[in-house]
């Protein structure tokens, strides 16, 4: 007689159901992103079950405008008591015709009221903070929006550098592709580091990449209307350790230097100095993931004189040691 188990086996754990809420102009990223990263959970981790029942939910039916012009076929609004574990609500151009609609932030509120866990990617914060769940909460967005946010909903502690931000089981996100390093840190909690890891190995990302925001090209961040200030960028960065003073900037750039400060900060919202550091950092950073050129000479070669001034412009700015890039991003 075949001997009965001592312990039955354990039922199916039920897949988590995943609702990313789109709207027309979403953002196709801010849906994509984190779409695909649950549903390589089910195609690479090979558990008996799939973890995730991944679904884009919008209103109305048919096919729904991405900012980009592609259409998505999003399924409707669910009930409000239909089963949930975790909401996300994207973002995009559209986020503010659906902050302005009253059915569409109740839909939002009764779900995040049903969820274990709730989350935005990018300006989703803003149609998510329109339910009041974000007040008096940290939380992020897209680093453009940050002061918007800010000066819409002044109860939430805005944060402008985190790649994203949990406070609590709301999760917020930085904007576009952060919404996948989100994602990434949701089925981390889910499923585990190593099940995180696999799947970052997969869509070749970095579990947890070093750094926020901060990490944008300094060149476009300064870069406004015409890039009026384009060849004296390019001259500073040929010149890098050299005399960067604002009386040699003033005479590179033909203005009076009170013309230059000001014209610069109307052009770029920053000041020269400022705009130095930014083009040092990205020079500094570039030569550590790109040479294997001593640390001390790449702060000297950039314009920081010493190790010690490059590392504390590192974790003002980027949140991590020039080691500490270095060791994510070298070759």
């Amino acid at each position: 007689m075949p001997k009965t188990p001592r312990f039955p086996p354990q039922a199916a754990e039920k897949p988590r159901i995943i609702e990313i809420l789109a709207f027309p102009q979403v953002q196709l990223l801010d849906v994509a992103g984190p779409l695909q990263v649950f549903a390589t959970a089910n195609e690479r981790l090979g558990r008996p079950t799939e973890p995730y029942a991944p679904r884009v939910v919008a209103p109305g039916s048919g096919s729904l405008p991405a900012s980009s012009g592609l259409g998505l076929l999003a399924l409707p609004l669910p009930g409000v008591d239909a089963p949930v574990d975790t909401l996300i609500v994207a973002g995009g151009p559209g986020v503010t015709a659906a902050c302005a609609d009253p059915a569409l932030v109740a839909f939002v509120e009764g779900r995040a009221a049903r969820a274990r866990r709730v989350a935005s990617v990018c300006t989703g914060a803003f149609l998510l903070a329109e339910t009041g769940r974000l007040d008096g909460r940290r939380a992020a967005t897209h680093w453009a929006h940050c002061d918007r946010l800010r000066a819409r909903h002044p109860r939430i502690q805005v944060e402008a550098d985190p790649i994203f931000v949990r406070d609590g089981a709301i999760w917020t996100s930085a904007g576009v592709t952060a919404g996948i390093d989100l994602a990434l840190a949701l089925v981390e909690e889910d499923l585990g580091r190593e099940a995180a890891l696999t799947i970052a190995r997969h869509l070749v990302m970095f579990l947890k990449r070093p750094g926020g925001q901060a990490q944008f090209s300094a060149t476009l961040a300064l870069q406004g209307g015409e890039d009026r200030f384009a060849h004296l960028h390019a001259w500073i960065g040929r010149n890098l350790s050299g005399d960067l003073s604002l009386p040699v900037l003033a005479a590179q750039a033909g203005m009076s230097e009170r013309t230059l400060n000001r014209r610069y900060r109307e052009a770029t919202g920053t000041t020269p100095a400022k705009g130095i550091e930014r083009l040092r950092l990205e020079a500094a950073r570039r030569a550590l993931a790109e040479t294997r050129a001593p640390v001390k000479r790449i702060a000297r070669e950039c314009g920081f004189g010493t190790e010690e001034t490059m590392r504390r412009a590192f974790l003002r700015n980027v949140a991590a040691t020039p080691q500490d890039y270095r060791a994510r991003f070298g070759a």
